[in-house]
């Protein structure tokens, strides 16, 4: 191929368990005009070799709800312009956004979850207490509340609720209090402190770790987004078409698990019931029904690949093939 695919390097990013992503999401033999969505393309690191990958007629659809994350994508796949089509919105927009650009019946859709290290990496977002700065924490203009505006006004009984139900933070009540006694609170140094002050750990996570991400959660509406995204990527693809998915943490795993597993059944009826009265019929069938992870190779040379967790599934109906990558 005579384009040059620039080297993770330049860029400073390395995309979590990327030969597994496109033994799963490439089909094995091309089809002519083959089209994927990456629906959270970051810096473009999968994005970059899966058009490799792809013949000259192949097409993706970019998406991100982050204007600096499109910006760094498209000077990463400046080779491939003229095949791919960038698009700046949320999950919960994807299947009008897919139909807006042509890609309503697509061969494989990919969900890179979670932060990138864009967000992590620039203290002006707020997304982390390594670096301080202003408590924002949005992925992207749409989000319609930030971190500050959640730490400085809401409630103990709602704080609670957000870090015990999205943050799995076994000491919700005494961090929600510490916040509310220490208010205001603006910067993430200032809030890691408060936070820390009020676990008592021995733990080798950061004693703040689990509040952030529950207020990143909490901010972008990602759990609740996430759900009605499946939903609307089983709709795009056509039949063969495979459905990648990255999580990194627990609460967006199972949101994963469970609708592959869902999804997957003919039924969904309770089990007492004598015969089906929901005439549910399986869309997908899951290709990995164990979780994947990286390779011990993988988490030593990029550490935030650690927590990766990889479920693939593919789109049932004519074409079908329901193999599983090698």
């Amino acid at each position: 191929m005579s384009e040059v695919v620039p080297t993770a390097g330049q860029y400073g990013h390395v995309p979590v368990m990327c030969a597994e992503v496109m033994a799963w999401l490439v089909p094995a033999t091309s089809a002519p005009a083959m089209r994927f969505i990456d629906a959270t393309v970051g810096l473009g690191g999968h994005a970059a070799q899966l058009l490799q990958r792809l013949p000259a007629d192949g097409r993706l659809l970019a998406l991100d709800a982050d204007p600096a994350a499109l910006t760094r994508a498209r000077k990463r796949l400046q080779p491939y312009a003229a095949r791919v089509t960038f698009a700046q919105g949320r999950h919960v927009d994807l299947q009008e956004i897919a139909r807006r650009h042509g890609f309503e019946s697509v061969h494989g859709i990919l969900f890179d979850l979670g932060v990138s290290s864009l967000q992590l990496d620039d203290p002006e977002r707020g997304f982390a207490f390594q670096h301080d700065g202003p408590l924002d924490m949005r992925m992207g203009p749409a989000a319609e509340t930030t971190a500050d505006e959640i730490v400085n006004t809401w409630d103990v009984e709602d704080l609670e609720r957000i870090i015990r139900q999205y943050g799995e933070e076994r000491y919700a009540r005494r961090v929600a209090r510490a916040i509310v006694a220490r208010r205001p609170v603006h910067t993430t140094a200032a809030l890691a402190r408060v936070v820390a002050s009020a676990v008592q750990t021995r733990e080798r996570i950061h004693p703040a770790t689990r509040t952030f991400q529950a207020l990143r959660i909490a901010v972008n509406d990602e759990l609740e987004s996430l759900a009605t995204a499946l939903e609307q990527a089983v709709a795009l693809l056509r039949p063969g078409g495979r459905l990648v998915v990255i999580a990194f943490h627990s609460l967006e795993d199972r949101i994963v698990k469970q609708f592959i597993v869902r999804e997957a059944r003919d039924c969904l009826c309770p089990s007492d019931l004598p015969q089906c009265v929901c005439g549910h019929k399986a869309t997908l069938v899951n290709l990995t029904r164990k979780v994947l992870r990286p390779t011990e190779q993988e988490m030593t040379e990029n550490p935030r690949s650690r927590s990766a967790r990889l479920r693939v599934a593919e789109r049932l109906g004519e074409g079908a093939v329901g193999v599983q990558a090698k």
